[in-house]
């Protein structure tokens, strides 16, 4: 397993979030990817970040801007990611997650992942599941 990280969706303002953290605590953009680089997306969400990585020693913060539509809950904006190595495992994971859980996104393969999903669990907690697919390997 690749461990679990801090995920925070932002209203529209996620990459300058992601700069200011970076100079301010000293960290290293990784990724910075709008909707507009992937061809995901509505066209008004070109310019959002879709995701987005700042490494600060050790630690891994992950950010989005959120295209819901939906106001973002501050305080309430914050997921915890886990990266999972194989496929099996991450369905196993994500199906006694979703015991009493909010399905926010089923979990399927997407254009960067071999599994994805995302789940309110019963306690108020939001999970993001991850399944990276192999180096070399584009969606069916």
């Amino acid at each position: 397993m690749k461990g679990v990280k801090p995920y925070i969706m932002f209203d529209g303002n996620c990459k300058e979030a992601m700069m200011f953290y970076k100079d301010a605590l000293g960290g290293e953009i990784e990724g910075l990817l709008s909707y507009g680089e992937t061809g995901q997306g509505a066209e008004a969400d070109k310019d959002k970040i879709m995701h987005s990585v700042l490494k600060i020693g050790d630690t891994v913060i992950m950010a989005a801007d959120d295209c819901s539509g939906k106001p973002v809950n501050i305080g309430g904006n914050i997921s915890l990611a886990i990266g999972v190595d194989d496929v099996d495992t991450t369905e196993q994971m994500f199906a006694k997650m979703s015991d009493g859980a909010t399905i926010t996104m089923p979990l399927a393969e997407t254009f960067w992942a071999s599994r994805f999903g995302m789940l309110k669990d019963k306690f108020g907690v939001h999970w993001m599941f991850n399944c990276e697919k192999p180096h070399g390997q584009s969606a069916a």
